[in-house]
């Protein structure tokens, strides 16, 4: 009887902490999961405008040749 009280108890106290723990680590990935995405579409915006800044260069280049 005194293990069906004792049993959950030291289960709640072994696990407990370790899904505090857990929550927070997912929590923090989350986080650093948005800042790269933000970062990676800065980048990606940079490439674009050099992309676009490139192709008005080489098309230039073409009209110039004519």
């Amino acid at each position: 009887m005194m293990e069906a009280v004792i049993v959950p108890i030291v289960v709640a106290l072994i696990t407990g902490p370790v899904v505090v723990v857990l929550n927070k680590l997912r929590s923090e990935n989350t986080e650093q999961h948005a800042e790269s995405r933000d970062l990676l579409q800065r980048v990606a915006d940079k490439v674009d405008k050099v992309s676009s800044k490139l192709d008005k260069h080489i098309g230039w280049h073409e009209g110039k040749d004519k």
